[in-house]
């Protein structure tokens, strides 16, 4: 790779998170201080950047009526507890899966919606979401209570049918079941 390549947002992310997985040799921990440094400098860039992007005054919301022809858009109902159960029991195949441990909130959510937008236009219905308890060092677990509210939002709205926690061999309170909603023109 060429030294005067910048990395991408998501190349920035991935690589934060595999640093973070590892340890320093002992002789190398001074280096580990320089990447903290340059992960911190780039987030605040990325941070800066989309500050730039978002409108400096929000434009007033005009009220809208529901779309007759879909009654239900962008309302989240349960897994049925029969795909639940098949699901659980291994009888209906978990397509994909994604573990968001050790993220930040703003990580997170871009890699999330990332892996949620390519499931759903390879066709995929039914994919597992690891959040974490966040029962360690007295977190209150961020991520397994924002990503059920991000599913509310514009971006995620149309991706998801349905959502449940996972059972306990897939991760219990700490992972969520996603059924993605069909493509457009996609019959059963």
């Amino acid at each position: 790779m060429a030294g005067d390549r910048k990395l991408s947002a998501d190349e920035r992310i991935l690589w934060g998170k595999v640093a973070r997985s590892t340890r320093p040799m002992p002789a190398k921990a001074g280096v580990l201080t320089e990447l903290d440094a340059f992960l911190a400098e780039a987030e605040a860039a990325a941070e800066r950047e989309q500050e730039k992007q978002t409108p400096a005054t929000p434009m007033p919301l005009q009220p809208t009526a529901p779309s007759p022809s879909k009654p239900s858009a962008g309302v989240h109902h349960p897994l049925e507890k029969p795909v639940k159960r098949k699901i659980a029991k291994g009888r209906l195949a978990l397509e994909a899966r994604i573990d968001l441990h050790g993220l930040v909130q703003s990580q997170a959510h871009a890699i999330l919606l990332d892996f949620l937008i390519r499931a759903h236009e390879r066709g995929m219905r039914h994919v597992l979401v690891i959040t974490g308890k966040g029962s360690s060092m007295g977190s209150e677990g961020a991520l397994k209570r924002a990503v059920p509210l991000w599913f509310s939002k514009p971006e995620f709205r149309y991706l998801i049918s349905s959502y449940e926690s996972a059972a306990q061999h897939h991760g219990g309170e700490g992972a969520l079941y996603i059924r993605l909603s069909r493509r457009h023109g996609e019959r059963s």
